[in-house]
């Protein structure tokens, strides 16, 4: 139990005024009673000396009067005991009808010592009664007759017999409060500690036994021993209180049960007499059982916790070099961002300079066909667009703005594969060592810039070594905890493939450490780099969400170590670049660029391809020549765009108003507006500045052959629906459709059904080589470009497994993506756009080349 007895509150509500005076005879309480009777506010009085605030005579503060209220006072100091007025007249202020009023009153006091530890009197309680009455009615008998003697006497009954009323009451509500006094208390008498009162409390703690009338030691047995009996005959015999905190007390609780534990807070109040002999011992406490557990428990924890403390301040300690190291880390953070801001920035306008020089030595090769001498030159020139574009492809890396394309891949199988490539570029005196370990996880990054990672790792350790040397290649599953990610700012935990390249070269100084990564920043002999290797590869770590740790000693060698997070899908194979010749067109092209120079010459190239071309210098210019109604097969748009429509929302605004256009997008800096996260945004297609004239080429074509193919295959279903045509498939043919564009996806599917075949339209490899796993089919149709994963290399892994399959391979690339890198046996090319009838004669030609096929061999 939390809670004591409210002895301020029996104070406050008590009838009779009391008051309260320090040492120097200055208020520090006074009950509503008093307050009451001197007519006065209590924050008047408190903190003022008593004959100040009530002087009877402010014109003779030494009057007599005030003279007897202060020598009974000071009997009380000296003495130490009570000091009773009989009578006094004193002059106070009191309420009546009319207001307060000043005047002299007949008092009874009684000023009794409040002593502290030491038996000095800290505080003076006075308790006063106003006896104006009685004192008035004795002057009255005194000479009054009989009859009014009689009749005053009456009147003295009824306010005695008014006055035990309110004692009667006064002593009904301490009884209250005694019996309901969340606190225990008991009264014993006599030597021998008598009960004479229990409450309630008292009760329930000794578990509710009969100890009325019976000594302690008798009532209370089992306590023998604990020392409470002998604190109460030390109490009785020298009449000073004992106060007890915490105190265990072994007591029966449940009648027939062992003593159980318990704490208990309690006081152990002589009662005095008023010739000071002790009658009795008042007790009173408080159950702190509950409270004392859960200190003991709170301690334990409070203990445990500061073992903890402790131990975090060893580790602190410990880790003070490893946190100023992370302090430095994040400074350099800091400032390879800004770096990497402004070489973000020149990268745009660097490959902006690129497309305008570009364009137009392709465009001049036209012009010097017959002329070797100038071709020569112009080849020259245009290597230095292609390592220019290289350089700014590395400083776009470093800022992190590198238009990525991540799969899925076995970082094992990517360091295999590029075993022939690394022995080629780092020489016979480099010893090459591969450490892949078992059961590696994939991880989802671009292949492509991942392999130039490791070809620019190698080649600076080539060059730290002097060409002779080991170089080691591990990979591996990490794991990076919360204790390493919370030393690294950059790191969030989990699972990582780790990938570490070491070198027994020279090493790195701490100084060149420090700004390794730093774009520009070379220990290597004029010319011999760009200082742009290992900064593009802390980009193309932090854009795919990975994290880069150097470690080096001089003399020693150099550890790299770069841990990519972990991807739980399947690894998916790397799809094959397109070649062959390059075709143009006749639809109609809006090129938007606000950059006058790249304008042009873009203008020129697709005029040369055979385009009809429309251009824009801004959004809002390209989207009124959208809205006048012209025709528009595709856009061709900048992504970074001045004035209030920006790309995206000129793309969309466009497609809303022609459904069928196409949308490309270029730009030598992507910013976010449509990569997020280091990767193009879901069906946005991206040519990256600076361009080849072949690389624009076969991009236009391929997305126009798509357009023209949904074109075709809309017109072909529709006939085939006005002509009432009804699809027969008793005899069809089981075709799997892959194609990642959904409007052909669905056109075509529907074609097949209408020419009376069993289609399963899917729309990536991977989904395709589950469904040839779990279902027969006789055809595999597929578009080349799927995402991921080249519909080449299925139908190739496809005729592998599957023998007796039959290939249909829809391109809007030309014929040449299908020799690239091997036949695919058997297969039939179908040129987009295609419509029913180029359908129908495609399946027609894979069903006579597999009766054909079928023959050969039976006649073998």
């Amino acid at each position: 139990m939390s809670d004591t007895l409210d002895f301020k509150a029996l104070f406050n509500h008590s009838p009779n005024p009391y008051m309260v005076l320090d040492r120097e005879l200055r208020y520090v309480a006074a009950n509503e009673a008093y307050l009451r009777v001197t007519a006065s506010r209590f924050e008047n009085l408190v903190g003022r000396h008593v004959i100040d605030a009530f002087p009877h005579d402010p014109q003779d503060p030494h009057n007599a009067n005030a003279r007897m209220l202060q020598a009974s006072f000071e009997r009380v100091l000296a003495r130490r005991m009570a000091d009773t007025l009989a009578l006094i007249l004193y002059r106070v202020p009191r309420e009546t009808a009319e207001g307060v009023v000043v005047e002299d009153r007949y008092w009874s006091a009684t000023h009794t010592p409040i002593l502290d530890k030491r038996g000095e009197v800290a505080f003076i309680l006075q308790h006063t009664v106003d006896v104006t009455e009685l004192q008035r009615l004795k002057q009255a008998v005194s000479a009054a007759p009989l009859e009014q003697m009689e009749a005053g006497v009456l009147q003295r009954a009824r306010i005695v017999q008014e006055t035990n009323t309110l004692l009667d009451n006064e002593r009904r509500l301490l009884r209250r409060l005694f019996e309901q006094a969340p606190g225990f208390m008991a009264f014993m008498r006599g030597r021998e500690h008598v009960f004479e009162l229990t409450n309630p409390a008292y009760d329930q703690l000794i578990g509710h036994r009969e100890v009325l009338g019976r000594s302690v030691r008798e009532a209370l047995p089992e306590v023998e021993g604990q020392g409470f009996f002998e604190l109460l005959d030390r109490v009785f015999t020298t009449g000073e209180p004992v106060v007890g905190r915490g105190e265990k007390l072994f007591i029966q609780q449940e009648p027939g049960a062992p003593p159980s534990e318990a704490y208990v807070d309690f006081v152990y109040q002589p009662v005095l007499e008023p010739d000071g002999t002790v009658s009795g011992i008042f007790c009173q406490g408080h159950d702190v059982t509950e409270q004392k557990r859960a200190q003991d428990e709170l301690r334990k924890h409070r203990e445990h916790l500061e073992e903890l403390v402790r131990e975090r301040t060893r580790a602190l300690r410990e880790s003070e070099a490893e946190r100023r190291q992370t302090e430095v880390a994040l400074r350099q953070s800091q400032k390879m961002e800004a770096v990497g801001k402004l070489t973000g920035g020149v990268a745009h306008d660097f490959n902006n300079l690129l497309q305008v020089i570009g364009g137009n030595l392709q465009l001049l090769q036209r012009d010097i066909a017959d002329n070797e001498r100038a071709q020569k030159r112009l080849e020259t020139a245009v290597s230095a667009v292609e390592r220019g574009a290289r350089l700014a492809a590395q400083l776009l890396a470093f800022a992190r703005r590198q238009p990525l394309d991540p799969v899925v891949i076995s970082l094992g199988r990517l360091v295999r594969g590029m075993g022939d490539l690394l022995r080629r570029a780092l020489g016979e005196g480099i010893e090459i060592e591969t450490v892949i370990a078992g059961g590696l996880w994939n991880t989802l990054a671009d292949p492509h810039q991942l392999e130039n990672v490791i070809l620019n790792l190698a080649i600076n350790a080539r060059d730290a070594m002097d060409g002779e040397g080991r170089l080691t290649i591990e990979a591996g599953n990490a794991m990076l905890d919360d204790h390493y990610a919370l030393l690294h700012q950059d790191v969030v935990a989990g699972q990582y493939v780790m990938l570490a390249i070491s070198d027994t070269g020279s090493g790195m100084t701490p100084e060149v450490m420090e700004r390794a990564f730093e774009p520009f920043f070379t220990t290597k002999p004029e010319g011999r780099g760009t200082g742009l290797g290992l900064s593009m590869v802390y980009g193309f770590v932090k854009q795919t969400g990975g994290h880069i740790k150097l470690y080096s000693e001089v003399g020693h060698g150099t550890t790299i170590k770069i841990y990519l997070p972990r991807s739980i899908q399947a690894e998916v194979a790397v799809s094959e670049p397109v070649t062959g010749p390059i075709e143009g067109g006749t639809e109609t092209i809006l090129v938007v660029e606000d950059d006058p120079e790249v304008r042009a010459t873009v203008v020129e190239l697709l005029t040369e391809l055979g385009y009809r071309v429309l251009k824009a210098s801004d959004g809002q210019s390209a989207l009124a020549v959208i809205q006048s109604g012209m025709p528009v097969d595709l856009l061709f748009t900048d992504v970074v765009m001045p004035g209030p429509v920006r790309s995206p929302e000129l793309a969309r605004q466009a497609k809303a108003l022609l459904p069928d256009l196409e949308v490309l997008f270029t730009s030598g800096y992507t910013e976010n507006a449509i990569v997020h996260g280091g990767r193009l945004d879901p069906g946005v297609s991206l040519l990256s500045k600076p361009y080849r004239r072949e690389d624009l080429a076969r991009k236009l074509r391929h997305m126009l052959r798509n357009r023209q193919q949904r074109i075709a295959s809309r017109t072909a279903l529709a006939s085939q629906v006005q002509a009432g045509t009804a699809p027969t498939k008793t005899d069809g043919l089981r075709i799997l459709l892959v194609e990642d564009d959904a409007d052909i996806r669905e056109s075509a599917c529907e074609l097949l059904e209408v020419l009376g075949h069993h289609v399963r339209a899917v729309a990536s490899a991977e989904a395709a080589q589950e469904a040839l796993g779990s279902s027969g089919f006789d055809v595999l149709f597929t578009d080349v470009s799927l995402p991921g994963r080249s519909g080449v290399e299925l139908a190739r892994e496809a005729v592998l497994h599957h023998p007796g399959l039959r290939v249909i391979i829809a391109s809007g690339h030309g014929a040449s993506v299908v020799s690239s890198g091997g036949e695919v046996t058997g297969a039939v090319l179908l040129p987009k756009p295609y419509a029913l009838p180029e359908l129908k004669g495609a399946l027609a030609q894979v069903g006579a080349s597999h009766r054909a096929a079928d023959g050969g061999a039976g006649g073998r």
